[in-house]
């Protein structure tokens, strides 16, 4: 509804859109002629100007510091500290490198709302055609003012809500505001108050752009008061939503630090008080506790695994703006997508010919000349229909626009998006306009004006015969005509039947009619339009769905994930559209009914039907607020400013790259770069890859830090020389993270992963099945070092080599079980398993150089207190990692006869 204009002096009325034009002038205080330039002085000081409100921005200063404000950072801060107060200056510097990393990350990418305010607002026109003092004039948009009087023309955008009160032949693509797909056509009648903001046709709004024709209007808001303003105020006002990983890793970061905390008390407790360990020996040992129980590497796994989801999903052509909505995007569980484009062509198609007494199916999609005619299974020849040839023939000479092919074969209109389609119906049927104009050339036309809805040409064919062809509304057409094309008188009743038939079933229907004219007639005015014609028939016309967009819904649902479409359009139209992609259609839910349900009732209705129509901006936040309080992750997909609000109060937004506008782009946390919703399906694909890596990461690095703080643990309490020290485990940490853990980022997709439900929203990080594995590893590691240790020590081996034994133990155990994180139950001992992932490979490589040097080279011997092993201590680690591969995998066996795919 639109607001009431900053006009301190009266007291408006909000509904514009159902007064008559001249109430409009007396509520107004204007006139046809305009403000005087006093006036619209006096106006601009108490009014203000016709500009949106820039927000206040954070300063650089305290976003960059913001982004350490972080339970996680704090650990890693705290691990810094600990490395460097230990000298490992190396891993220190590893570690701060990570932070700084997540932190340059937020940086950049916060300010996502301030952006798309800033978006918006640039969609404001810069300059208007007034009349003031009865003179035009051309001025600052901003210095508009309510009762000013604005010309519009094609091309234009228009700078305020204007109640429009002349028209001539105006057409104005309100798709930023509405989501409809054609240009409206605009008149100067009231319409009623609950009318729609895409069904108020004598309105014309900030922002949206004038196709055709001219008008002049009265402004009767600006600013923040307009339309365009008032979805400003809605993203403005809506939150940023934490994404399921944030919320995760916080959850598991508050959970793992009070853990530390709690044990480290213990074992000093412990050690100090009832193991009588001097105090120095129990906090180095408590130190190696902490630095060996912080997952140090877990941060930087996690941004790399999401920056190689974001190339994979750039290759699938998604952008990712935001690196955590890569795996965001792989846990939602419904998808509300826009119509136009996005699940169809954007080309609108000929897709039926009503004809007398028989209709034709019409195949192919778009503007390319591809498809042909059938009746049921039966090819029909256009050649051998003289009615269908009429007809088409007409379609193509009354008709402006123009198809071209480019380079790549990629067909572009210039012109209506109706007429194009006209033109590809006629050239599937082997005529061409270059080929009907010299056989029949126009002499005279009567161009489409929304006052009487229809177009007439006249033509001359090669005999001399004149004849007037007329295409337009049905209701108009059907009005000039007599007979059919068999010659009968006309049943108009049928007709009108037909054409409701037609549209119930989404179709946009025109009526084409010809008629001969007597020799040597060479104009054509409205007094040659009576009820003379012969009616050729009707043609349906529908924006047809992409054929992978319905193999991709199709994906989705077979995935658990709902789509729900959400649209501008009626809600026949919709209806149409939404079964052809295999929506389950029912009674679609329209923008007035949601304005009559409470939040209990729209859910409900929401559970009915994954159709809505003429949905505006408050309407598409209401619904995603409502599938979110049941519990649903809700990606909304979009193109204009009207969507922005709802793109960032989902869970993750998805603008289009081609044409969507600068406010959905910015609002949003992924832009498609072909406009596909089979990108989309593509990308929940690569989102639930990059959250399988994610948990593998945790699965691969949790029970080595389990291992490592169980060996300290296991030894304090058995009272037992330290197995390994401070500055080993950080070697072992820093090994494995520079090598082992990244590989893991870079595992493809499991099979099935397109097969199985969302995750739930609240699931957290660490399941029970994911705890038992790390703890069952952990125990496997623990047990596996302390038998290495005390067969050390049995055969007389020196606490350096026990010590450097131990470590080999966890690296070389750690190399194995690499290979059995890689599937999360699935078997590892197939070649896949080896061959899959050449940067597994490649990581094992390079972390037995590295170890090697650590055992073998005098300088890491003398850093890290290391001694050579033999063959035998190198056959026994050996031995009992493999062990623990197998005891893993018989876990693993165990799991999958239980059906359990996933963890």
């Amino acid at each position: 509804m639109e607001q009431s204009p900053r006009h301190p002096e009266q007291a408006l009325p909000p509904a514009w859109h159902t007064l008559g034009p001249d109430e409009v002038w007396q509520r107004l205080d204007s006139s046809e002629r305009g403000l005087s330039a006093a006036e619209a002085l006096r106006r601009l000081a108490a009014q203000g100007p016709n500009s949106l409100p820039v927000a206040r921005r954070s300063s650089a200063l305290r976003r960059l510091l913001g982004q350490f404000h972080n339970l996680l950072i704090y650990v890693l801060l705290a691990a810094a500290a600990i490395t460097a107060a230990l000298d490992d200056w190396l891993d220190t510097a590893v570690i701060l490198g990570v932070v700084l990393i997540n932190a340059v990350i937020g940086f950049v990418q916060e300010g996502k709302a301030e952006r798309a305010l800033e978006a918006v607002n640039a969609m404001l026109a810069r300059h208007a055609t007034v009349w003031r003092d009865g003179r035009r004039l051309e001025i600052d948009a901003a210095d508009l003012v309510a009762g000013d009087v604005v010309w519009l023309e094609s091309g234009a955008r228009v700078p305020a809500d204007l109640r429009l009160w002349r028209v001539n032949n105006l057409g104005i693509d309100e798709a930023a505001l509405t989501g409809e797909s054609v240009p409206v056509d605009k008149s100067t009648d009231a319409v009623a108050q609950a009318a729609a903001l895409g069904d108020r046709s004598g309105m014309a709004y900030a922002g949206t752009v004038v196709t055709q024709g001219q008008a002049s209007g009265v402004v009767v808001a600006i600013g923040s008061d307009t339309e365009l303003g008032r979805i400003g105020q809605l993203v403005s006002s809506v939150p940023s939503l934490v994404t399921p990983l944030t919320r995760r890793l916080d959850q598991f970061a508050r959970q793992i630090t009070f853990a530390i905390l709690v044990v480290s008390g213990l074992v000093f407790w412990y050690g100090s008080q009832i193991g009588e360990r001097p105090v120095l020996d129990i906090f180095l040992a408590v130190v190696g506790l902490a630095v060996s129980a912080i997952p140090e590497g877990l941060p930087a796994i996690v941004t790399i695994t999401l920056a190689i989801g974001t190339s994979a999903m750039a290759k699938r052509r998604a952008v990712v703006r935001r690196l955590p909505a890569v795996e965001t995007l792989g846990s939602v569980g419904v998808i509300c997508t826009d119509k136009t484009g996005t699940l169809t062509k954007n080309e609108m198609t000929a897709v039926g010919l009503h004809l007398a007494g028989e209709t034709i199916e019409v195949s192919g999609a778009g503007y390319a000349p591809q498809g042909g005619f059938s009746v049921g299974e039966q090819i029909v020849n256009p050649s051998q229909q003289p009615g269908l040839m009429r007809l088409v023939r007409c379609a193509l000479l009354c008709n402006d626009a123009q198809l071209h092919a480019d380079e790549d074969g990629a067909w572009t209109l210039a012109g209506d998006p109706t007429e194009g389609a006209l033109l590809t119906l006629a050239n599937k049927a082997g005529l061409t306009h270059e080929q009907a104009e010299r056989e029949s050339p126009r002499i005279a036309a009567i161009p489409f004006e929304s006052e009487h809805r229809f177009m007439a040409t006249l033509h001359r064919d090669a005999s001399g015969q004149v004849f007037a062809l007329l295409k337009g509304a049905p209701e108009q057409v059907i009005g000039f005509c007599t007979q059919d094309v068999n010659g009968k008188a006309l049943d108009a009743d049928e007709w009108r039947a037909r054409v409701r038939a037609a549209a119930g079933q989404g179709q946009r229907v025109l009526a084409l009619a010809d008629t001969v004219l007597p020799p040597g007639t060479d104009t054509l005015t409205m007094a040659d339009i009576t009820p003379r014609f012969t009616l050729l028939g009707l043609v349906g016309l529908m924006d047809p769905a992409r054929p992978e967009a319905v193999a991709a819904v199709a994906e989705c649902q077979r995935a658990g994930i709902r789509v729900l479409m959400i649209t501008g359009d009626h809600a026949a139209t919709a209806a149409a559209i939404g079964v052809g992609i295999g929506l389950h259609g029912g009674k679609p839910l329209t923008g007035a009914e949601i304005d009559t349900l409470d939040d209990v009732a729209l859910r409900q209705r929401l559970g009915e039907t994954d159709v809505v129509a003429r949905a505006s901006p408050e309407h598409k936040l209401r619904l995603v607020a409502s599938l979110q309080a049941s519990g649903q992750l809700v990606a909304m997909t979009g193109d204009g400013v009207n969507d922005a609000p709802a793109l960032k109060a989902a869970d993750i937004g998805v603008a289009m790259g081609q044409r969507g506008t600068d406010a959905a782009r910015q609002a949003a946390d992924l832009v498609l770069t072909d406009d596909n919703f089979a990108s989309i399906a593509a990308a929940v694909r690569e989102g639930r890859c990059v959250f399988d890596n994610i948990k593998k990461a945790l699965l691969f690095i949790i029970p080595t830090n389990g291992g490592e703080a169980g060996i300290i643990l296991l030894a304090v309490f058995a009272g037992l020389a330290m197995p390994i020290t401070a500055g080993q485990i950080l070697w072992v940490n820093m090994v494995t993270s520079i090598t082992l853990d990244i590989a893991i980022a870079f595992e493809p997709e499991e099979a099935g992963v397109m097969q199985r439900a969302p995750r739930p929203p609240r699931e957290p990080l660490i399941t029970r099945l994911l705890l038992m594995r790390i703890v069952y590893v952990s125990v496997l590691m623990v047990g596996a070092c302390i038998w290495l240790y005390q067969w050390e020590l049995g055969r007389g081996s020196s606490l350096e080599v026990v010590r450097t034994a131990v470590v080999n133990m966890l690296v070389i155990s750690q190399v194995t079980y690499l290979f059995n994180v890689r599937q999360f139950t699935a078997s590892a001992l197939r070649w896949a398993t080896l061959f899959g992932n050449p940067v597994a490979v490649g990581a094992v490589g390079i972390t037995l150089v590295l170890q090697s040097l650590l055992i073998y080279a005098p300088p890491m011997q003398q850093l890290f207190g290391t001694a050579a092993l033999d063959l035998a201590s190198w056959g026994f680690i050996l031995a009992l990692a493999g062990a623990i591969f197998l005891a893993v995998e018989a876990e693993k066996a165990l799991l999958r006869r239980r059906g359990v795919q996933r963890m």
